[in-house]
């Protein structure tokens, strides 16, 4: 298989532990774009990223599969202070404000919880077009870049125009009461679908009840109510 490593196909269910983070088995190297996914997830984005080459469009994954460790990272940064707190603009907020319940829905309008992001997969990518982005700028993933008259508008366009026939869609494309839209997040259904179906409420408990995690008696006091709104509540295909 181009551009991936291993020539070994995989079944789209996950595991319990795949579909929490807690096992990278079902993802592999990805050489172009450098990334790491679920090998039929890769396929789908090499085909893509090779159509949208041909119209002038770099198709480049800023990321891909995020381990729970490295999303409970993500939460611990958020939670203490040490990384950027935003609002549903994209503005930052000053956490000090915040009692402990509110803090924990502003971190959930951008990140996930551990073990319930859809990044664990491997079938979830977060792209942006090489091509478009100003000179010596580092990715920055905001809602108006993808706007008109933003540098990613022709890259929106064509997504919304070619995304589905290489079996992507976005699960953030408007809002359902959780996340905020994400219009960089394209999610390979084929994995991502039968995915949520396995994270169960009681499959993330049991991820979480293990976890050092700054918050979690109060995350687990409010789990239903945040499961239903921030992991279900997203865009059908």
């Amino acid at each position: 298989m181009a551009g991936i490593s291993g020539h070994a196909t995989h079944a789209s269910h996950l595991n319990l532990l795949e579909v929490t983070g807690r096992a990278a088995t079902h993802v592999r190297d990805v050489a172009d774009p450098r990334c790491v996914l679920h090998v039929r997830a890769a396929e789908g984005l090499i085909a893509m990223r090779n159509a949208a080459r041909t119209d002038g469009i770099d198709l480049d994954v800023v990321s891909g599969f995020r381990d729970f460790n490295r999303q409970l990272a993500i939460w611990s940064a958020k939670f203490n202070g040490s990384r950027a707190l935003l609002d549903a603009s994209g503005s930052e907020i000053n956490r000090a404000d915040l009692y402990e319940s509110a803090l924990i829905d502003a971190i959930l309008t951008w990140s996930a919880l551990p073990g319930a992001s859809r990044h664990h997969w491997g079938s979830e990518i977060d792209v942006i077009d090489a091509a478009a982005l100003p000179a010596g700028r580092q990715p920055q993933l905001h809602q108006a870049q993808f706007a008109s008259g933003g540098c990613f508008e022709r890259l929106n366009g064509w997504l919304d125009s070619n995304m589905r026939q290489f079996g992507f869609f976005r699960p953030y494309a408007t809002f359902q009461g959780g996340v905020q839209p994400e219009p960089w997040h394209l999610s390979y259904a084929a994995v991502s679908v039968p995915a949520l179906e396995v994270l169960s409420l009681e499959v993330l408990a049991e991820a979480l009840e293990g976890a050092d995690m700054p918050g979690k008696q109060t995350v687990l006091a409010r789990l239903p109510e945040l499961y239903h709104r921030y992991v279900l509540a997203v865009d059908e295909i």
